[in-house]
């Protein structure tokens, strides 16, 4: 797993791999940001990278193996995921804006509070990931195998879960509205809280 040091400058975030700062007090993060980027580019395998608040436009990570690696805060904009492998990473509290991640193998992930609009996980081994909290709207998990993954008091608007596995998937609190689960296992989910 990636390693925490926090910014040199006090203010308790995390410095990004290679620096002792992080993005918001870096003295040009555009810069940092090209370094990262072709970082990517020139990395299939990428393991311990921690670029918690930075903003990826446009970034190909098709067909790359991420581990351990600590994307919290960030956002993603018209990125391309497909294919993708990831393992152990956290994106929690970042932001998808019409992200391809279709045919993904996304394992011990969390996205908790995520914001994830228009994006597409169709295809997709979605094994064992955390979406607690995560607001959610015109996105398609549809035909996929979401086991043991969790939506506890997430915010579904327009999310489709057609044809899906929903084995022991906790839907517990979330709020849905015009969500499809057409041809899925819901029988197999959990959509209230167990009483004890």
């Amino acid at each position: 797993m990636f390693t925490v040091n926090p910014c040199a400058a006090g203010c308790g975030r995390p410095a990004i791999t290679g620096y002792n700062l992080c993005f918001i007090h870096l003295a040009d993060p555009e810069q940092e940001s090209r370094r990262i980027y072709e970082f990517i580019n020139n990395n299939n395998s990428i393991n311990d990278l921690n670029v918690s608040g930075m903003r990826f436009e446009n970034v190909d990570f098709s067909k790359h193996i991420l581990y351990g690696c600590n994307f919290k805060d960030s956002t993603f904009y018209q990125c391309n995921f497909s294919g993708i492998r990831i393992m152990m990473s956290f994106f929690d509290f970042a932001g998808f804006q019409e992200c391809d991640l279709t045919k993904s193998d996304i394992q011990f992930l969390s996205f908790a509070g995520a914001h994830i609009d228009k994006c597409n996980f169709e295809w997709s081994e979605i094994i064992h990931v955390n979406f607690e909290g995560a607001a959610i709207s015109n996105t398609s998990f549809s035909n996929s195998n979401l086991y043991n993954s969790r939506f506890i008091s997430a915010d579904l608007e327009k999310a489709d879960f057609v044809n899906c596995n929903l084995k022991r998937v906790h839907f517990a609190g979330a709020v849905q509205k015009d969500v499809l689960f057409k041809s899925s296992n819901t029988a197999e989910a959990v959509f209230e809280l167990e009483e004890r």
